[in-house]
């Protein structure tokens, strides 16, 4: 049987490791679930999660070189909704695109209000210190 990526298929856990878990599949091959590919949450263990001999529905992502890379969270019917990589910070603007010169001028404000609180306990501490007259 030729394994083709992105396919579903049903396995048999036979190993467990602290990586990932090794998954018979039809026609006698062998492929890997890394940890991440275990579920949608964050696995610490895997063990919590499969056992040898567990039957498992996987999802084919990588063939390379004779090494099989399978997904069980890709291979579920209603996967969790990918995260979005959104820019930290930059907070206001209501949903509205902040041009850089926004940007530029909340930094600048930002920056200028911190190094007013700075020295403002610099002169309750006394100064940098190692002032004589």
């Amino acid at each position: 049987m030729s394994i083709e990526l992105g396919s579903k298929l049903e396995g048999k856990v036979t190993g467990i490791t602290h990586f990932g878990a090794f998954v018979l599949l039809p026609g006698g091959e062998t492929g890997l679930v890394h940890i991440s590919e275990i579920a949608d949450s964050y696995v610490r263990d895997i063990n919590e999660h499969l056992k040898v001999n567990d039957p498992v529905t996987v999802k084919v992502i990588n063939v390379d070189n004779g090494k099989i890379g399978l997904s069980i969270r890709q291979a579920s019917d209603n996967p969790a909704p990918q995260r979005s990589h959104r820019p930290r910070g930059g907070g206001g603007g209501g949903g509205t695109r902040q041009t850089f010169e926004d940007k530029m001028s909340r930094f600048m404000k930002d920056s200028e209000d911190r190094l007013q609180a700075l020295k403002r306990s610099e002169s309750k501490r006394g100064g940098r210190g190692g002032r004589r007259s």
